[in-house]
């Protein structure tokens, strides 16, 4: 065999084995298995199948978060994932508390149109619209599923209620304080 003639067929074999994406299937009898997966027959994938918004079936997921003047996104965390955070418009100031290892350091910027702001996996973080108009943000997270925790939400609106005096006692406020933010209406904000 040539030399040529190898490399032709090196050339199909690699066209025809390759696949460089998965589309996911809802049900496997449509899909093909690849690495573990079934994906859709890349012949039948479109642009479409790009098209998304929130949680996705390639391992990230999005969000769009509009923000009112003034308004804000509350201390939370992810603990599955890093989120990278990207401004259409306005102005938002952001930021992270670093672990306790590192002093729970406070670093924040402020963002302006078309700004990107990373917050670590885990970190507790927050956005706040400082602008005179509303803003616009898309945040893109690492993982399909990254969870969240908002602090306030998770700390004085769990169900059951953790204890008045353990609060107290860990916060180092009056018991009415504490008190007081357990009868707030904790929303779901996710």
């Amino acid at each position: 065999m040539e030399l040529h003639q190898l490399l032709v067929i090196v050339a199909i074999l690699t066209m025809s084995s390759s696949i460089y994406f998965c589309v996911a299937v809802n049900n496997p009898v449509d899909g093909l298995f690849v690495n573990g997966k079934f994906c859709k027959n890349p012949n039948m994938v479109n642009a479409d199948d790009f098209f998304f918004y929130g949680s996705t079936h390639f391992g990230i997921s999005i969000a769009r978060i509009d923000f009112a003047t003034y308004g804000l996104n509350p201390p939370h965390t992810h603990p599955r994932a890093t989120e990278v955070l990207l401004v259409l418009e306005g102005t938002l100031y952001v930021g992270f508390v670093a672990s306790n290892q590192n002093n729970n350091t406070l670093f924040t910027k402020v963002l302006n149109k078309a700004d990107v702001f990373v917050f670590l996996e885990g970190m507790i973080h927050f956005q706040l619209n400082v602008g005179k108009t509303d803003a616009i943000a898309f945040a893109g997270l690492s993982r399909q599923i990254p969870g969240v925790i908002t602090i306030a939400n998770a700390v004085f609106g769990s169900k059951l209620p953790i204890s008045v005096d353990f609060l107290t006692e860990a916060f180092q406020v009056d018991k009415n304080v504490i008190q007081y933010l357990q009868s707030q209406f904790w929303y779901d904000n996710n």
